[in-house]
């Protein structure tokens, strides 16, 4: 019967299995991306393997939790996996919700109190120099190898006869187009890892409340 007591179980250990692979991936992706030099930033590194290390933290609580049908410890497991549900489903609603003219006010002012290391990587990255045409920082990178990568509709224009700067694409008329459609996509995506983490709960409380056919008849759950 897939109601019971195993069929619980069972369920719920492959939820947390696929926790736990998803906690892992995170941890490795990040690593490889300092690894690989492709994420100079520390704190964005260290926000994606605290991330990971977390779920997979959670992930294990739910493990032994559930081999052991330990009520206590599957009690956490329902309050810290609600607690998750409710702070993944505001920001997945948040992500949805933002336009991208309320992403580029944000990213803004993100963009001048932004560390050089993370402005140096979202400008390789993006290919772009600078938020706006007159950012003092923009002159870092215009004869960068970022900037002379670009396509040949965007290519560094020089005035000969002036002898002006090379003007190369803002970041502004690139990134927050860009970070509109990611935020969409991890909205997306963060909706329908909620209603996951929402089936974890039920999953959970259903399962504590179940009694174990080969433990002890008399015992109290």
């Amino acid at each position: 019967m897939c109601g019971g007591f195993t069929c619980s179980k069972n369920s719920l250990g492959f939820l947390n299995v696929v926790f736990l692979l998803v906690g892992v991936l995170l941890i490795a992706v990040a690593a490889y991306a300092k690894a690989a030099a492709q994420i100079t930033s520390f704190e964005i590194c260290g926000g994606i393997i605290a991330s990971g290390l977390f779920l997979f933290l959670i992930a294990l609580l739910g493990l032994i939790a559930t081999t052991k049908h330990h009520q206590v410890l599957l009690f956490f497991y329902i309050v810290i996996l609600f607690l998750l549900f409710i702070i993944q489903f505001s920001v997945s609603i948040a992500c949805l919700a933002l336009s991208e003219m309320q992403v580029a006010k944000v990213l803004a002012n993100v963009w001048g109190t932004a560390p050089s290391n993370t402005k140096n990587d979202a400008q390789a990255y993006f290919k772009c120099c600078g938020w706006l045409e007159n950012d003092p920082t923009s002159q870092d990178c215009i004869l960068a190898k970022a900037c002379q990568e670009l396509p040949t509709t965007t290519q560094i224009t020089t005035n000969p006869a002036t002898n002006s700067t090379p003007v190369c694409t803002t970041c502004s008329s690139i990134i927050p187009q860009t970070v509109s459609k990611g935020l969409e996509a991890t909205g997306g995506i963060g909706l329908f890892f909620s209603f996951i983490e929402m089936l974890g709960v039920w999953l959970a409380v259903r399962f504590r409340n179940q009694k174990d056919p080969a433990a002890n008849p008399s015992q109290f759950l």
